[in-house]
């Protein structure tokens, strides 16, 4: 395997294993050690390349110990901290960090829960760890740009020079893209009221602050849904299914009346969650029909994917609107099965059953 698949079997080594970890200590045995193994391509039992409980006396700190330091050209270049499994990550976290990278040759330090891996330089004082990270990756949601820049850390390529040449512009194009999605998924005031002054010529009262709130939140969403409706379009390319003419699109307009009441606009809000995974759905289905035929359309208790926005051709729902989210396919029966998945990428799992059943309702006309 290639680089980047050696990373997305360990993402799914992670998604698959992360509720039986309980410990820092499982931890680092399931996911961490496997990290520097596969991905950075160190010998996790060769002491001369990865040194666990790694122990340097700093100050009067005496015995104090760091997870795992790694070694390159006889020096320690990368020292790793561990802390829990499904424990979010705080830089309040990194104090034997901070106090090691001082006093040893590492110019990167990471900081990890085996699931998000913070990378950390000297970039705002020499010899002082930063206080924010220039690369995150996440395994649950990985970012393919880094791809290149965490090669660079491995034990074949390991060109430090030039990753940290790089840190600083990856590190503000990291923090504005998390400002970004953050303010695409809850925008904040400040973000409302520069959207909105720009669009609205009167005065920006409280009245127009409320107004605007809900407008740029569901602009954000239509954005983020177009941008990808674009990009799977060129993806695509020539699809498979026939070419439909508009006689035949317009025959699919039904003015049947819908059958669940639940499929309404009130009191429904969809989150950014069920617009992927609707995309993926799209995705998996369009070599059998053509994407405009796949609509969305959210519900209070479920996302709804059906084929023609009718009712009565449910290809899926998306029941993510709870802790544990589930796929609902259907049978030849219209009969609904729900899945349990973890993360959307289970969704490619059931792609020939979305499939038939798009099959179905163009076979019945």
């Amino acid at each position: 395997m290639d680089f980047a698949e050696r990373l997305a079997a360990l993402a799914a080594k992670v998604r698959q294993q992360r509720s039986q970890i309980e410990t820092e200590e499982a931890t680092k045995n399931a996911f961490v050690m496997p990290f520097i193994s596969t991905i950075l391509g160190y010998d996790v039992f060769n002491p001369l390349e990865v040194v666990p409980e790694f122990t340097a006396d700093v100050g009067v700190k005496k015995g104090e110990k760091i997870d795992y330091a790694i070694m390159h050209g006889g020096t320690v270049q990368i020292l790793i901290e561990c802390k829990k499994s499904k424990e979010p990550i705080k830089i309040e976290h990194a104090s034997q960090l901070y106090r090691y990278f001082a006093v040893t040759n590492a110019r990167i330090a990471i900081l990890t829960n085996g699931e998000v891996y913070e990378f950390f330089t000297d970039l705002d004082a020499p010899n002082r760890m930063d206080s924010k990270p220039f690369l995150v990756l996440d395994l649950n949601d990985i970012d393919e740009t880094l791809i290149p820049e965490l090669m660079k850390l491995s034990k074949e390529i390991f060109d430090l020079d030039s990753i940290i040449s790089a840190a600083g512009e990856l590190k503000y194009i990291g923090q504005i893209k998390r400002t970004l999605a953050a303010q695409f998924k809850e925008p904040d005031s400040e973000w409302i009221k520069s959207l909105t002054t720009r669009v609205y010529e009167g005065a920006y009262t409280q009245k127009v602050r409320e107004q605007f709130t809900g407008l740029v939140t569901k602009a954000t969403k239509q954005f983020l849904n177009e941008q990808v409706n674009d990009r799977l379009k060129t993806a695509l390319g020539s699809p498979n299914y026939p070419m439909a003419n508009d006689s035949t699109l317009a025959a699919t307009v039904t003015s049947e009346q819908v059958v669940e009441n639940d499929l309404t606009d009130t009191g429904v809000e969809t989150t950014l969650e069920e617009l992927e995974g609707y995309q993926i759905v799209r995705a998996i289905v369009c070599n059998e029909v053509k994407p405009v035929r796949v609509v969305q359309r959210d519900a209070k208790s479920y996302f709804a994917v059906l084929l023609d926005d009718n009712n009565r051709k449910p290809i899926a729902r998306l029941h993510f609107n709870r802790v544990q989210k589930y796929l609902g396919i259907f049978d030849d029966q219209k009969v609904e099965q729900r899945i349990p998945i973890a993360s959307l990428d289970e969704i490619y799992e059931h792609s020939d059953a979305l499939r038939n059943s798009v099959r179905a309702y163009l076979t019945a006309g």
